[in-house]
Formats: C-alpha cells, sequence, structure tokens
C-alpha cells in the first residue's frame, strides 16, 4: 500500500499554483512540491491539516488516498 497526497488535482482544481498553497499555509515550497511527487517518506500531518485549512476541505479523503501496490505498478 502506498498513501498519496493529491496535491497536484487539488490545485487543478481551484486553479491554483504550488507557490500560492504554500504562501496560503506557510509550508515551503518544496515541501509541498515533494509531496506532489511522492518523493516525500513521511506526512507531517500538521502539514495536512492547513493544506485542509487552506482549501476549505474537510474530509480528508479530498487530499490523502491509500493506493494498493498493483495500481502503483501501472
Amino acid at each position: 500500500m502506498k498513501v498519496v497526497v493529491k496535491i497536484r488535482a487539488l490545485l487543478e482544481d481551484r486553479g491554483l499554483s504550488l507557490r500560492e498553497l504554500s504562501r496560503l499555509t506557510d509550508i515551503r515550497h518544496a515541501t509541498l512540491s515533494e509531496l506532489q511527487n511522492g518523493k516525500r517518506e513521511n506526512i507531517n500531518f500538521g502539514h495536512i491539516e492547513r493544506i485542509a485549512e487552506a482549501l476549505h476541505i474537510t474530509d480528508i479523503r479530498d487530499i490523502i488516498d491509500l493506493i494498493h501496490n498493483e495500481e502503483t505498478a501501472k
């Protein structure tokens, strides 16, 4: 299993850039980029909370998906 943070889709849906999300959440642009590209091994739940607050998200499933290994191979 793999946890995927759906930042790219969230930004596209809202017409925002990664830099704008960084400004709204006070999370470093590099950190958001790593989350977006699946490069981070650990997820800071404080970051997820700040993203949810900035984008007015009330359901964590709008931010995070849990993908089974056979789906990640596609």
